[in-house]
């Protein structure tokens, strides 16, 4: 998947706590040798004489025994001669002792902080940026554009653990309110989840991706990361080819025959039919010197599935007489398969009712599967919405849901 990671753009709301010159005219009593160089800083600063206004506002500065009124008026003096060209670090100096003053109220210290963090960030000081935001958040800031930039510092910190839990905290909050994640947060906390190496929780985060943004490549990358993620068993890498098969991802010839062969040896070989006569359909398999040995492997197919066909009566006997409930499971889905739907999902709803499964998930997995097969969407939804686990299966099972509610 190409990622991009989003450049935050500082625009009004974020800078919406920059200092604003002092009304000095209505600000408290200050002694001559403070307020003169501060009323010439302020005359300065109209006429962007930003060198002047500054060593006017380092005199006032210099000024000894100043009242904890005076060093605050001063501050907020030097913040808005610093903002105003471009002078990072004092400003933010100039910040820092006006964030701290008692005399600054709680909204202002919150607007101040912001600035700061905008500021910061714009500097390329990541480490500042995170901990004023750190200070703006516990203040009770909460503009949307502080967690972009809170998440985009960590990425690029390379704190990427810390960047995926506030990017997946954002899009937490926004899900809760109804509202819909941009395509860029989920590209970012993917991103960050690779870097982690949290296999899960990026295979999770696609799933997201598909859901808000079906696009095929999203499907891709997905599926790739399903088919090469170790967490997920060998026994459900079949059942990944079946959400490949189903959005339209199988298009080669080793595709359509790899699939083919593992549908039989996972046992179910009426599957396996289907996925050959969709190679066949898509001019994959039968066009081409390999022609030949489709054909057989069509034919073998086949024969396996007239012998599954005519073993169900007896397979399903011995299911019965089995100490766990797999084999019923196993059977269930055969004769689903083979055009029994009622007798089919009865047999395996025993196998997972009767217990000791291989997993249970899996178990459900299938079950909604064949559901969906024998046309019970809704039944299918119910089910797989049961999935859980952490191997891969949930995400399946999410993936189907998303994919019967397209048809």
């Amino acid at each position: 998947m190409k990622l991009r990671l989003l450049h935050a753009v500082l625009s009004g709301s974020v800078l919406a706590g920059a200092a604003i010159a002092p009304d000095l005219a209505h600000a408290d009593p200050l002694r001559p040798a403070v307020g003169k160089p501060l009323q010439a800083a302020q005359v300065a600063l109209r006429k962007r004489d930003f060198a002047a206004a500054m060593r006017d506002v380092n005199a006032a500065d210099a000024v000894r025994d100043k009242t904890p009124d005076e060093t605050y008026v001063i501050a907020q003096m030097r913040a808005a001669v610093a903002q105003s060209s471009g002078d990072v670090a004092a400003s933010i100096s100039a910040d820092d002792v006006l964030i701290a003053s008692p005399r600054t109220s709680a909204a202002e210290r919150t607007r101040l902080l912001m600035a700061e963090a905008g500021l910061a960030y714009t500097a390329h000081d990541y480490a500042r940026t995170v901990t004023a935001l750190e200070r703006y958040f516990k203040a009770g800031g909460n503009d949307p554009q502080m967690h972009t930039l809170l998440i985009q510092s960590y990425y690029l910190l390379k704190d990427y653990p810390h960047a995926a839990q506030a990017q997946a905290r954002q899009i937490a909050m926004e899900e809760r309110a109804g509202q819909k994640p941009t395509e860029n947060q989920l590209q970012l906390l993917a991103a960050v989840q690779q870097q982690s190496r949290d296999l899960n929780g990026f295979n999770a985060t696609m799933v997201k991706l598909v859901q808000y943004y079906p696009k095929p490549d999203y499907w891709a990358n997905l599926m790739q990361g399903l088919r090469t993620n170790p967490n997920v068993p060998e026994r459900l890498q079949y059942d990944v080819d079946r959400i490949r098969l189903a959005v339209g991802l199988l298009t080669s010839t080793a595709d359509f025959m790899d699939m083919a062969e593992l549908a039989v040896q996972q046992g179910y070989p009426m599957q396996a039919q289907k996925v050959m006569a969709a190679g066949y359909a898509s001019g994959a398999l039968g066009r081409d010197a390999g022609a030949p040995r489709e054909a057989r492997l069509r034919a073998l197919i086949d024969q396996t599935a007239a012998a599954k066909k005519a073993s169900l009566a007896s397979d399903e006997a011995a299911a019965k007489a089995a100490p766990d409930g797999n084999a019923l499971v196993a059977v269930g889905a055969n004769a689903v398969d083979a055009g029994q739907a009622a007798q089919g999902l009865a047999l395996m709803q025993a196998g997972i009712a009767k217990g000791g499964l291989v997993s249970v998930d899996d178990a459900r997995l299938h079950l909604g599967l064949a559901q969906m097969d024998a046309g019970l969407k809704a039944d299918a939804i119910r089910t797989l919405q049961t999935v859980g686990g952490t191997d891969g299966a949930a995400d399946m099972a999410h993936l189907w849901i998303l994919e019967i509610g397209r048809h």
